[in-house]
């Protein structure tokens, strides 16, 4: 998809400006939403294997602490911008607000493809970039996580390189660890398991039969994996699925778990994937493939006014952050399709992230099942919320989603004396 005349903070003041018109709200009352409370740009100088100096560029945002310390993921990737990351960092406040967890939202990025480097590479452009943002995080500060093309690994190498300029070691500064360097059970697949569980109680208040519900899952990672082994296992099919090469598509359903198993070796793609029962297809055949469910679970601006009306899924959940523009969701409401916004159906991974957090600053372990079930638990609580008011007041789940998370963090900025005046 074209990202040239998209801007994603613009997409997500167009959403917040509409929910807080919603609510009553005047612009005094959300205007610190508007705008991140501080940004970061670094430069960060990296000596590769050949002996030569690349200056790569990253960022830091933190966009509201009125909830408590900031908390969001680390991504790299060579399309990273500014606003994309304050965009996420905004999405980060309202997706914990929304699942009423205490925290505020952050984002950061490096703008690099993390293919072309190797491991040693990384490393270093990693202890590096943690330098430069180390004045801004901290446990009870500013708490980063993996996000795209990050994982558990790069997590402990932000672990170690803080914990050595502290002097002791500080398991807290960053969630999505390794579990034997204080990680959670559970964290790796809460994304992909929180989008699930929306995705049943959307099928439900649809009146949907989820045993016989054709799902379509963009992406194959973490979140998107996750999805299509949970979703096969309990009896759907799994029609569609896909990786940055492309997608494959079966009516009857994939063979998921042959599938996953297959990209689990890191140098082979979905475009290498042969099966007699199986045709391949691009990622935007994906989106309008014969599904009732369609799952984004790739980047933002996937879902626009060019394909949305292509659409033929009943129900769309937002696994990626910001995968439809507000241009389509007005097609899509047209159409009659209900749409789960991100901030909602993907809040699984920074819900597990607190519960990390929690067991980390209280030298705690808790079990898989008390995981899951705390987080299935959030997750029903803010679906059912969001879903109410949505009833209530005869808007889309995304306006309701978006009402709650606002109203949550309006009261809290009020309750602590609202915008400070030095003069």
């Amino acid at each position: 998809m074209s990202n040239q005349a998209y801007n994603p903070y613009d997409n997500m003041l167009s959403v917040l400006s509409e929910a807080a018109s919603l609510l009553g709200l005047s612009y005094n009352d959300y205007a610190t939403m508007c705008y991140p409370e501080r940004e970061l740009k670094v430069s960060i100088p990296v000596r590769m294997d050949d002996n030569t100096i690349k200056i790569f560029e990253g960022y830091r945002v933190q966009h509201s602490s009125a909830r408590g310390p900031y908390k969001g993921g680390i991504r790299f990737h060579q399309d990273v911008n500014i606003d994309e990351v304050k965009a996420l960092a905004a999405w980060m406040s309202f997706k914990c607000a929304v699942v009423n967890i205490p925290y505020g939202g952050a984002k950061g990025g490096i703008k690099v493809d993390p293919k072309q480097l190797s491991r040693d590479e990384l490393i270093r452009l990693t202890r590096r970039y943690t330098t430069r943002i180390l004045p801004l995080i901290g446990p009870d500060q500013d708490i980063p996580a993996p996000d795209v093309n990050t994982n558990g690994e790069v997590m402990a190498w932000i672990m170690d390189t803080y914990s050595m300029f502290k002097g002791h070691c500080v398991p807290g500064i960053v969630t999505g660890k390794p579990i034997e360097i204080g990680g959670s059970v559970g964290r790796v697949e809460a994304t992909g398991r929180g989008t699930t569980i929306i995705a049943y109680e959307c099928m439900k208040a649809c009146g949907m039969d989820d045993k016989n519900a054709r799902i379509a899952i963009q992406g194959s990672g973490n979140v998107g994996g996750t999805a299509a082994r949970i979703f096969a296992a309990n009896g759907q099919k799994v029609v569609a699925l896909s990786d940055y090469t492309g997608g494959v598509y079966c009516e009857h359903g994939l063979p998921v778990e042959n599938i996953l198993e297959f990209l689990s070796d890191k140098n082979h793609t979905l475009d290498q994937y042969l099966d007699p029962g199986v045709t391949h297809i691009s990622n935007a055949e994906l989106l309008s493939c014969g599904c009732d469910v369609l799952i984004p679970a790739a980047l933002e601006n996937q879902i626009t006014a060019e394909n949305a009306g292509d659409i033929k899924a009943r129900i769309i959940v937002e696994a990626a952050n910001g995968p439809t523009s507000v241009e389509a969701d007005k097609i899509l409401a047209e159409k009659g399709v209900i749409v789960c916004p991100d901030i909602l159906s993907n809040a699984g991974g920074v819900v597990v992230s607190y519960f990390e957090w929690v067991q980390n600053i209280q030298n705690l372990t808790w079990e898989l099942d008390e995981v899951n079930s705390h987080l299935k638990k959030i997750m029903l609580n803010a679906f059912n919320e969001v879903y109410q008011l949505s009833v209530e007041k005869q808007v889309s789940l995304r306006m309701a989603a978006y009402m709650v998370a606002i109203k949550r963090i309006s009261i809290a900025g009020k309750l602590r004396g609202g915008p400070i005046s030095l003069a």
